[in-house]
């Protein structure tokens, strides 16, 4: 009798399983169906900014050229849907090249940003004569769209059809390498002592209760921090990699601390008591037997805090590194400004152009978060021990 008053209950308990399988199910392919619409209208939107028009012409070096009239150097009928940025760069090099003024050459050159959008089949603002030139041009094959190196060693430029990340890149570099330089070593040797030397006080408790709130806590605020603390108080330049570095290291800290200790807390006490048992001293022990084990962890847990840090926007905004850099910076005292910086600020311009470069820097970006994040797993199933 009580089975069959049990049978009803039973198979209720059923249906809500299935149906929370179904759910969570639909919720998984709802996440893989938007991932697959965001990276493909990425890429859609991005792609087109990896090719640019280039126009094939003869170029004259001239002693007229060389004093400033860049617009001479090619045909009068060109001038208007050549680049003027890449024609300014003519006069540089003939003062640093005097043996080539006299000579002509035929060569590829970049072409303006409004020729390029229209082969790309986009709206343009050419006139019905320059369009019909540049239909001519295409079809005799003197216009083409080639692949776009400005794009990766240029700076950042007011002229679309020149703009790249090379700078962003280079000033990228240097933060997080300062970043890594600051916040590493004092993470990990903070995560050491509060895990393994640190007495069990209050003021113990309150470090690590602040330690895990610092992690929480808004980036922007850290901008503030760094804006007050490194620009206020001690005088470093303002919108420097040097100011960029030490803002990410109190930002990426907290990270690094937590991973590192629960990395060092996995270590199974067995190993602790072994070394201790045989005489080792708690450094020894530390050295030579717990932090080997925890390796993998503390890399895997400061490589992704990196990587965070390397998305990071808000706090750089608020320490100056959202200037127009367009050369790379030679020391990290100099200006400088970072990719997620150089994307924010190709997302307020109004040109078409620049929207191709947005995406294409975040597709940059993207590539370089999963690559690290990519490593970060990597290292830790290369190194990982089981017990």
């Amino acid at each position: 009798m009580s089975n069959i008053d049990l049978t009803p209950s039973i198979r209720r308990r059923y249906r809500a399983e299935q149906r929370f399988k179904v759910y969570c199910m639909s919720a998984v392919a709802f996440a893989l169906l938007f991932l697959a619409f965001f990276f493909i209208d990425l890429v859609s939107r991005g792609w087109p900014a990896l090719e640019q028009a280039q126009l094939q012409t003869e170029v004259s070096y001239s002693e007229t050229v060389k004093a400033g009239h860049y617009r001479k150097a090619i045909d009068k009928s060109l001038q208007k849907i050549a680049s003027r940025g890449w024609l300014r760069t003519l006069p540089l090099y003939l003062r640093q090249h005097p043996d080539r003024v006299g000579d002509k050459e035929v060569m590829w050159i970049t072409a303006d940003a409004s020729v390029d959008q229209y082969l790309k089949g986009h709206q343009s603002n050419l006139k019905e004569k320059q369009r019909k030139l540049v239909d001519r041009l295409y079809s005799e094959g003197r216009i083409r769209l080639g692949f776009n190196w400005d794009f990766f060693t240029r700076g950042d430029s007011k002229l679309p059809e020149l703009a790249g990340i090379h700078s962003a890149i280079v000033g990228t570099v240097y933060v997080l390498f300062l970043t890594m330089i600051f916040a590493l070593p004092i993470g990990v040797m903070t995560a050491i002592y509060l895990e393994e030397f640190a007495p069990d006080n209050r003021l113990i408790r309150m470090i690590e209760v602040n330690i895990n709130n610092l992690a929480a806590i808004p980036s922007i605020m850290f901008g503030l921090l760094g804006l007050a603390i490194f620009i206020n108080f001690f005088g470093v330049p303002r919108s420097s990699a040097l100011v960029g570095g030490l803002t990410l290291s109190l930002m990426t800290l907290p990270v690094i601390i937590i991973s590192a200790r629960a990395a060092l807390k996995a270590v199974p006490d067995s190993i602790r008591e072994g070394a201790l048992g045989v005489g080792a001293s708690p450094w020894q022990a530390l050295w030579y037997h717990i932090l080997p084990v925890a390796m993998p962890g503390i890399l895997t847990g400061s490589i992704i805090g990196l990587a965070q840090a390397m998305g990071e926007t808000a706090p750089l905004i608020i320490v100056g590194m959202l200037a127009y850099i367009p050369d790379e910076p030679s020391s990290v005292f100099e200006a400088t400004t970072v990719l997620p910086a150089q994307i924010f600020t190709w997302a307020g311009e109004p040109l078409r152009a620049y929207a191709e470069r947005t995406a294409a820097g975040i597709l940059v970006l993207l590539a370089v978060l999963l690559s690290l994040n990519g490593l970060a797993i990597w290292l830790r199933r290369r190194f990982e021990r089981s017990w």
